[in-house]
């Protein structure tokens, strides 16, 4: 044991430990393609087991912002992981990749094995439900960066798409149809804005049962993020999607252009789908108006995946068979950015 980088506050016997305690959880997501167990100095995953002609590679890097400061005043660490791993392949997915594998950073004060079990755990729950394989990370310790306790999260995915099949939005037009995946509530996006209505404006806590809510408050805004993966595979296999959009941060506003080109607007009905109860708590209290609520927050629809209307009743059944509650939440129109009726 080094007694010196010990005496700078880094402790490798901690390290040692969380090595051992996470190799569990990551082989929870082994699949085919990984070429190599974590360890190694780069994960490595081999794409000519897949099969693929002409693979497409698409990759997405993301963290959970301030999300992360509600996790660790809750004591709650074995669902954020699950929110990075989201934060990454729903954007992936919008191209109509498959999620291969992933690397998550953690990067803490002081190395505490087991918080780091349940970051990793989270991690690796995350890959199981999207079907990708942890194949590697890392975790650093930097006591003069990270009071103990708190810590940083972020994720690296890489998706393969065959390049003919590789969605661009370049196929949206006037009349298609756009349906909304439900959200589990405000993801991981808005929490700088969520922490000053609650906190610093009202003084709520985290403990704060709410008759509306059903919960906690800290259990509502910790609710983790969905990940869409298999459903909107299975949708992109059974018709030809135009286009799609995860709904992150920017709300409807600035993801949904996203998804389509110039010329184009998206008309959504706002009544056509629920809104879960936390965002009508965070309005009241903070007395945000209607507009600006969809222009920050998801507001209950977490991706949107835009069809012909012909193949309209083709998507709604896969995706319900792949256990989705889809709703029809708008069109396509010639027009700019997106309107709200």
């Amino acid at each position: 044991m080094s007694k010196a980088y010990e005496s700078s506050g880094v402790s490798l016997e901690a390290g040692y430990e969380s090595v051992e305690r996470i190799k569990k959880h990551i082989a929870r997501t082994n699949r085919p393609g990984v070429f190599s167990g974590v360890g190694g100095f780069g994960g490595m995953f081999d794409l000519s087991e897949l099969n693929y002609k002409k693979p497409m590679l698409v990759s997405g890097t993301d963290g959970v912002g301030t999300k992360l400061l509600i996790a660790i005043e809750a004591d709650k660490h074995d669902t954020i992981g699950i929110d990075a791993v989201a934060m990454c392949v729903n954007d992936v997915i919008v191209q109509g990749a498959e999620p291969l594998y992933f690397l998550d950073y953690v990067a803490v004060g002081k190395n505490d094995p087991a918080q780091i079990e349940a970051i990793v755990a989270g991690v690796a729950e995350g890959c199981h439900q999207a079907g990708a394989a942890l194949i590697g990370g890392e975790t650093a310790e930097m006591p003069d960066m990270y009071a103990d306790g708190h810590y940083d999260l972020a994720g690296f995915t890489v998706g393969a798409v065959e390049k003919d099949e590789l969605i661009t939005g370049e196929a949206v037009q006037t009349g298609d149809v756009i349906i909304g995946l439900p959200s589990s509530g405000i993801h991981s996006n808005g929490f700088s804005l969520v922490r000053k209505v609650l906190f610093k404006d009202n003084n709520v806590a985290l403990d704060t049962y709410v008759e509306a809510l059903g919960k906690t408050v800290g259990e509502a805004i910790l609710e983790p993020t969905r990940i869409y993966v298999k459903p909107v595979l299975a949708a992109t296999k059974a018709v030809n999607v135009h286009g799609m959009s995860h709904i992150t941060g920017g709300g409807f506003d600035e993801n949904l252009p996203r998804a389509y080109g110039e010329g184009l607007k998206a008309v959504i009905d706002t009544t056509s789908f629920p809104v879960p109860p936390i965002f009508d708590y965070i309005r009241e209290l903070g007395h945000i108006d209607k507009r600006e609520m969809y222009n920050v927050f998801n507001m209950g629809i977490g991706f949107a995946i835009i069809v012909a209307k012909e193949d309209l009743d083709q998507v709604l059944a896969t995706l319900k068979e792949a256990g989705e509650t889809p709703y029809v939440i708008g069109h396509m129109e010639a027009g700019t950015g997106v309107d709200l009726i």
